[in-house]
């Protein structure tokens, strides 16, 4: 694997000299500041890369910018509103305007209105670290009495609701303001723009679309884009649904290993791959993480390792961000499952036989504790699961080793 590093900027409480200092070999990074829908220019590119090149004191990292997270795909896109041609039309300008700065990974998601979504962006463990959690009830009190979405009751069993309504009634003002303000971090950009309004008017572009016409919409979309991937030599790779399962009446297509199979036979190139996040697929019990490895490995083109628990065996239920070799995805079996794929791949003649691979969140430790960073990416956190996981691939690459 190669171990590349995930940076938001030069806004990022860590800073590249801290990615060198955790030994990374790239950086994975994104034009946050530009808006989605809009065309990334040479000119932007290139400023990021010379970001990624030179520590504080102006010295070179030696790092280069290896893998975009993400190059957005707009809401226009997704529900083929006002402008989708035209945003599909820029996100291809990008994707070219990348492979020409010799950037050649773009991993993207499909997800609506939510990146990803945690009702608490820093719940204390025994140990006094903190990590990111999803309660269920949480968000069904966020969802049936603060959102007030119509329909929302409906979604959630009666003991749901139940002790929902129960736990709202209990909360204060800056509670509940706590609470709405963790979900709609999830939202891109959105940590301190976005009201409550503004999601209710998201959601509502989104009742003409169903599971099916979100389908046939990222079906369009691939069918453009992913041709002229292959053609000048990038690999495209979808991030999963986070959580995997249907949240605010919205549609999730990314979800399951079935969903993944369906994508990627309806444009059946290598350019059109899989980012592999363990945490999101590991948030349903029924996706088995090692076997999506070896089924579809070939078109695994990026890795995100890290571990949730779940609270029980749900499908919609309650999970917390684990310690990378702890939660419940066996992560040495995974391990063992990539570099079988890169062995098959160095084998083949493969240029790209190693599969970027990030240490994907982190639980907040030590001086991270405090520092105020971009939740779930602590520099102390993330440092401890990167050598976690390189400590598992070097005895599983040991000669002799089973």
């Amino acid at each position: 694997m190669r171990h590349v590093w995930r940076w938001f900027g030069p806004k990022d409480r860590v800073s590249i000299d801290d990615m060198m200092q955790a030994g990374v070999q790239g950086v994975v990074t994104a034009l946050h500041h530009l808006p989605s829908g809009a065309v990334w220019t040479p000119e932007e590119i290139a400023r990021r890369q010379q970001q990624v090149a030179v520590m504080k004191d102006g010295a070179p990292s030696g790092l280069k910018w290896e893998v975009v997270e993400s190059l957005p795909v707009s809401e226009a896109i997704k529900t083929q509103g006002d402008d989708w041609r035209t945003h599909i039309g820029n996100w291809i300008t990008s994707m070219q305007n990348l492979k020409a700065a010799g950037i050649e990974v773009i991993c993207y998601n499909f997800m609506p209105v939510l990146d990803w979504t945690r009702t608490d962006l820093a719940w204390r463990r025994p140990n006094g670290a903190t990590c990111m959690r999803f309660d269920f009830t949480d968000f069904a009190a966020f969802d049936i009495h603060i959102l007030k979405r119509a329909g929302a009751a409906e979604d959630f069993p009666e003991d749901v609701r139940d002790e929902a309504a129960r736990r709202f009634a209990g909360m204060d003002e800056a509670r509940r303001e706590q609470l709405a303000g963790n979900v709609v971090f999830g939202l891109p950009g959105a940590a301190e723009n976005f009201s409550l309004q503004d999601v209710r008017d998201l959601l509502e572009s989104y009742a003409p679309v169903t599971d099916e016409v979100l389908r046939r919409n990222f079906h369009d979309f691939l069918e453009q884009v992913a041709p002229v991937a292959q053609e000048i030599g990038v690999r495209l790779c979808c991030h999963p649904d986070d959580p995997p399962f249907g949240l605010l009446g919205l549609p999730r297509v990314m979800s399951t290993e079935a969903d993944y199979a369906e994508r990627l036979a309806a444009v059946d190139l290598p350019a059109n791959g899989i980012t592999l996040c363990s945490g999101s697929l590991g948030a349903r019990p029924d996706n088995d993480l090692p076997g999506m490895m070896e089924r579809f490995g070939a078109r695994v083109h990026f890795l995100h390792l890290r571990n949730v628990r779940r609270d029980g065996d749900a499908i919609r239920g309650s999970f917390f961000e684990d310690e990378h070799l702890g939660g419940q995805t066996d992560m040495v079996a995974l391990v063992a499952s990539v570099l079988r794929e890169e062995e098959r791949r160095r084998k083949a003649g493969r240029a790209d036989a190693a599969i970027p691979m990030r240490p994907d969140h982190g639980q907040d430790i030590l001086d991270d504790i405090g520092r105020g960073g971009q939740p779930g990416y602590p520099a102390i956190g993330r440092l401890k699961g990167l050598a976690e996981l390189r400590g598992v691939e070097a005895a599983l690459s040991h000669r002799g080793s089973a």
